[in-house]
């Protein structure tokens, strides 16, 4: 991974090709935003940017405390050029149903930002959709607002972009209520995004407000609702417990590298169903280890691994968008290769998917990682005690 031609997203191994749309079902800031990466026919594939619009990089620049007036040029010039090996809009192969992915990011995070993952469960035979939160803990999203002048006949020319930047904490404010209320949003959002997806497989006419997209009406009768997961990488991770907990149309989630923090004492006493939580080797703290115990101890479905020789944003596309430098800024790499680690992520989580959604598949072959049965992995928490990999 080190020469600068392995780096990117890496198409899916699954006998799908993979199509991608974005999807805005009410253009204000309660409505709906995510990605949607689904099986697609197999015609000429059209990729689409990693970084979706120049915002982001500004947003990424605000979150991590870096001028954004030289940072967000910088990390255009790093990452601008990166394309995700998908077909932008490509014909959605209507076929056979499909079960469900509803996908949540980590703090700081967009949409994109978790592209190999949904690619590859994609290619498996999901749909998946990778929802951008607004409760401002996204490096930035947007939504939309009416023009005052509405002289112009295209609708879309109508709406005006509003951009959300991330809320920071402010001096000497604590951090669980923010957070908390936080997650009580982007649990409601997880639950929405379903409800959309509920509502396109029932043939309720839904209108996207970002033009250019595919036709949704396509999926009409192809969504397996009773074949659905929640599955979300640090604050994703609480996102997806919590939304475990909440909402039963939920059969398990996945959790990545889970931020503990968010969640509230009530949900250590709730009977969550199949949860599999798969950590990196450096994020989890003494206090997170034990609050994993604790929902162990209430809850026999649930299952933790711990990938060597990973770090927290290994199971993010920074993992494979960085060389040998910037990994060593930032932390985007640990000692395990990249794609290593993302395939041990993607594997052991088709595994636990298809023994909880009942999938016709051949993921149980990967039974044995679940169990953290390989040399990368060990079963349950597991508290580094290694300095982190310079």
């Amino acid at each position: 991974m080190g020469s600068s031609q392995s780096l990117g997203v890496p198409s899916g191994s699954g006998p799908f090709k993979v199509g991608c749309t974005d999807v805005m079902v009410d253009h204000t800031r309660q409505g709906s935003f995510f990605r949607l990466y689904y099986p697609c026919e197999a015609e000429q594939l059209k990729p689409v940017p990693w970084i979706p619009q120049y915002q982001y990089f500004t947003g990424l620049a605000d979150y991590l405390n870096k001028s954004k007036m030289w940072f967000p040029p910088l990390l255009s010039l790093a990452f601008g050029h990166y394309s995700v090996p998908v077909g932008w809009n490509a014909s959605f192969r209507a076929v056979e149903k499909y079960p469900v992915i509803i996908f949540s990011h980590g703090l700081g995070a967009f949409r994109t930002v978790y592209s190999s993952i949904c690619l590859e469960m994609a290619s498996q035979g999901f749909l998946v959709a990778a929802v951008e939160h607004r409760d401002e803990s996204a490096a930035c999203t947007y939504y939309f607002k009416l023009q005052a002048e509405e002289h112009s006949a295209d609708a879309h020319s109508k709406l005006e972009e509003v951009w959300l930047p991330v809320r920071k904490l402010n001096a000497g404010e604590e951090e669980f209520p923010l957070r908390n209320s936080q997650l009580s949003q982007r649990v409601k959002e997880c639950v929405q995004v379903l409800n959309v997806l509920s509502d396109i497989n029932s043939g309720t006419s839904i209108e996207n407000a970002l033009p250019d997209s595919l036709s949704l009406s396509d999926l009409k009768g192809y969504i397996d609702l009773q074949k659905v997961a929640v599955m979300g990488h640090s604050f994703g991770g609480s996102t997806s417990i919590l939304a475990l907990a909440e909402d039963k149309r939920f059969r398990c989630a996945v959790a990545l590298d889970t931020w503990m923090l968010p969640l509230a004492e009530d949900v250590y006493s709730k009977d969550l169903g199949p949860l599999f939580c798969i950590n990196s080797e450096k994020f989890q703290t003494e206090d997170s280890i034990e609050k994993l115990k604790r929902l162990q101890s209430t809850n026999s479905a649930l299952k933790i691994i711990t990938i060597l020789g990973s770090v927290h944003l290994s199971q993010t596309d920074f993992t494979l968008v960085t060389g040998d430098l910037l990994s060593r800024a930032f932390e985007t790499r640990g000692t395990i290769n990249p794609l290593k680690g993302l395939e041990i992520t993607n594997r052991a989580a088709l595994a636990f998917l298809q023994r909880h959604l009942d999938l016709q598949k051949d993921f149980d072959k990967w039974n044995a990682l679940v169990e953290g049965n390989d040399t990368q992995l060990v079963s349950g928490p597991h508290l580094s005690t290694k300095p982190a990999a310079d």
